[in-house]
């Protein structure tokens, strides 16, 4: 369930039913000033709303005050072990502190920090991961590592509230995935408070990207998660960023920049799309819209398969199509499918909508009409599904079709934004 509180970290709002936030954190060492500004500034332009920053030593603390009133967004300081760093962070003007009450020293000092915290408003990120539970939960983690990741954070909010802190979002994290599920939904029927998600240790930009998809992706999809972090072993921070918000986008809770789509190819295949694809995605990082974009691997479907789209293209072996909202914008040489479609695309972004030339368009959809009809005998999925509706409404077939409204996942649509 989604957290009932709200924490405002500078001024980004986090739980209460606020957007979900992405943050990452810098690879860098904190001290040197002009490498973690770099790196904020390139996590910023990625579309990072907040950023970490590792905080070990006396010289990291010290650098806070620069880095803070450089950072575009707000800064949070990851401290571990030392007390001392939390209070010198809070002092250097962090945005949120990230604290384990576990590693920090004990009661007296984790008080010392809330009471600091409490006087200058700073809210803080409490919370365990699964290499780092107390000592008295260990039997517990052996047995079950779910109920012990939730029981240690369960106390951790206890400790707080008891110091009469609460200003406060809370995170459990393991490198297994299910465990990361399993331990959040747990948490998210427990307490109030927003929660941080993120699946620790993830790995590479390949495989880290896809756990961090499947763990984060079925929290968010529950409303469960108020901020996330993608943790990649990569030192591009920015690279974290980009999955974070394709995880967003791809559960539409979220909307930042173009939503390319694209056909898994297969043997219709004619033209070189592994470089058509390519070349799309990195020319739409230029762009700051959120469109959706189709790829279409060849006509055989028809347009209709990517119908949905604001612009795409189908290609074959000489020719393609370029089109718009579902309908035909010109027929155009393969080689040339890229700089028009960007071309329409331009064009429409500067006019404030799509305007079709009737010639070019009737061009358009008699192309495709024509390879529909050169490759008659294949049974795609669409035209599958085309015949069976046609049948059932002649009344020549006993399936039953049904509409939006009588889908088992009518109502669970995603609405944030």
């Amino acid at each position: 369930m989604a957290s009932k509180r709200q924490i405002f970290v500078g001024s980004v709002p986090i739980g209460g039913g606020a957007p979900v936030v992405v943050q990452t954190m810098t690879k860098t060492e904190t001290a040197n000033v002009e490498a973690t500004m770099d790196q904020i500034d390139k996590v910023v332009e990625a579309g990072a709303e907040l950023v970490r920053v590792a905080v070990p030593r006396d010289q990291d603390a010290r650098a806070l005050s620069e880095i803070v009133d450089r950072s575009p967004i707000p800064v949070i300081a990851d401290i571990h072990f030392n007390h001392t760093l939390a209070l010198k962070a809070i002092e250097a003007g962090a945005a949120s502190i990230r604290l384990n009450p576990g590693n920090i020293g004990g009661r007296e000092k984790v008080a010392q920090v809330a009471d600091l915290a409490n006087q200058r408003g700073v809210p803080m990120r409490i919370g365990v991961n699964s290499g780092s539970l107390p000592k008295h939960l260990h039997d517990l983690e052996m047995e079950s590592p779910v109920e012990a990741l939730v029981e240690a954070a369960v106390e951790f909010v206890r400790l707080m509230e008891g110091l009469d802190f609460t200003n406060f979002k809370v995170s459990i994290k393991s490198t297994n995935v299910p465990d990361t599920i399993q331990a959040n939904r747990m948490l998210s029927e427990k307490i109030p408070y927003p929660l941080h998600l993120g699946i620790t240790e993830a790995g590479t930009r390949w495989s880290g990207s896809l756990k961090s998809a499947v763990g984060l992706g079925a929290l968010l999809a529950d409303g469960i998660g108020d901020t996330i972090r993608v943790s990649l072993s990569t030192f591009h921070a920015e690279d974290e960023v980009k999955v974070a918000w394709e995880i967003l986008k791809a559960l539409q809770l979220r909307e930042k920049g173009p939503v390319l789509i694209a056909c898994p190819t297969c043997g219709r295949l004619q033209f070189d799309m592994d470089t058509v694809v390519a070349e799309v995605e990195q020319r739409l990082e230029d762009y700051e819209e959120a469109i959706e974009v189709a790829v279409l691997g060849c006509a055989v479907n028809g347009i209709g398969e990517a119908k949905h789209a604001d612009f795409g293209i189908a290609g074959a072996k000489d020719e393609g199509v370029v089109f718009a909202g579902g309908r035909a914008l010109k027929k155009v040489p393969t080689e040339r499918l890229v700089d028009e479609l960007f071309h329409q695309i331009d064009l429409s972004l500067e006019r404030g909508s799509v305007e079709y030339d009737e010639t070019e368009a009737a061009e358009g959809e008699e192309w495709v009409r024509k390879i529909e009809t050169e490759n008659a005998d294949d049974l795609t999925p669409e035209k599958i599904a085309r015949m069976e509706r046609e049948a059932a409404e002649k009344g020549e077939s006993d399936r039953v079709l049904l509409d939006e409204s009588d889908s088992p996942t009518d109502g669970r649509r995603f609405t944030r934004t």
